[in-house]
């Protein structure tokens, strides 16, 4: 018995790193939705902060890559892999509809809708994978649910004329948990780094034409536009979906999936210091909800199944 304890403990250990990994993501993340706003008041749209975000992160990418592999003694760099194509597709399709979301809905309900990809990831590993999903990976992200709902409940609305950006919100969702699947499989080949400069390259090669066609403007005007997008290139973005690719190389999809949820306790928290927004009581349980369905759906120590 003494030594199952201890192999538990070995391995809980082992993923204590990515966990820390995935949560100080998580809080990076949590930074995008400021500095799109910042952006937006040096009227930056929506389109052209989006190529920005992983372009201006490039260069921090690329330095993190080469770093990690001649600190890693890594042999000579593989070519360009299938699932990290898709994984830069798939987050350029999550940008792409999350942005016209927030143009076509409101921002409570594109947030809501855009919480569902842990659904999407857990749906797709079980029906198209066929992995196996534990129970406890089924609890947790039905209380984080019940927690986003609560977080941002109170500001949904049920309008008609809001379908269309409602129903880009679950594309978002979709293209988000694509992106988790494709990243997972990604690292089984390559280092977080490469994988995270590869697909990021990917994904700014996608959204430049979308920026160019749908945006009256596309390079900021001041220096504070280029601050904002620095921040939310170098933070969010490099930082965020960085240290995303670090877990995904330890922890399953359908568990760090959940950080999205943790995103909206990371924004909320963020809009009350930074921008003076209230939080009520509901809001509060709600944080606290998504907390305890993350922890219930940790990976247990057999690490058999997520």
């Amino acid at each position: 018995m003494a030594s199952s304890d201890a192999a538990t403990r070995r391995v809980e250990t082992g993923l204590l790193p990515a966990f820390v990994a995935l949560v100080a993501g998580a809080v990076a993340l949590g930074f995008s939705a400021i500095f799109v706003r910042y952006a937006a008041a040096a009227e930056i749209g929506p389109f052209a902060s989006a190529f920005w975000r992983v372009a201006l992160a490039l260069p921090v990418l690329f330095l993190w890559m080469r770093l990690e592999e001649v600190g890693e003694g890594r042999p000579a760099p593989r070519p360009l892999g299938g699932a990290t194509v898709l994984a830069g597709l798939a987050f350029a399709g999550d940008l792409f509809f999350w942005h016209l979301s927030i143009l076509h809905t409101t921002v409570a309900n594109a947030t809501f809708f855009a919480t569902t990809a842990p659904f999407f990831v857990v749906a797709i590993a079980w029906l198209i994978l066929r992995q196996r999903i534990a129970r406890g990976t089924v609890l947790g992200l039905l209380l984080c649910l019940l927690g986003g709902l609560a977080l941002i409940g109170a500001s949904l609305e049920a309008d008609p004329g809001r379908v269309k950006g409602d129903l880009q919100g679950i594309a978002t969702a979709f293209f988000f948990g694509l992106y988790f699947l494709f990243v997972e499989r990604a690292r089984q080949d390559g280092g977080a780094g490469r994988v995270t400069f590869e697909a990021s390259a990917i994904t700014a090669a996608a959204l430049l034409p979308v920026a160019l066609m749908l945006e009256p403007r596309v390079i900021p005007a001041d220096t504070p536009g280029w601050l904002a997008l620095i921040g939310l290139a170098w933070i969010s973005h490099a930082g965020g979906q960085g240290l995303l690719s670090v877990a995904l190389g330890r922890l399953p999809a359908t568990f760090s999936s959940l950080v999205i949820f943790l995103e909206a306790v990371a924004t909320a928290a963020f809009g009350w210091a930074l921008l003076g927004e209230r939080l009520t009581l509901i809001q509060g349980l709600g944080g606290a909800l998504i907390l305890l369905g993350i922890w219930v759906a940790r990976p247990q120590a057999s690490g058999a199944s997520a």
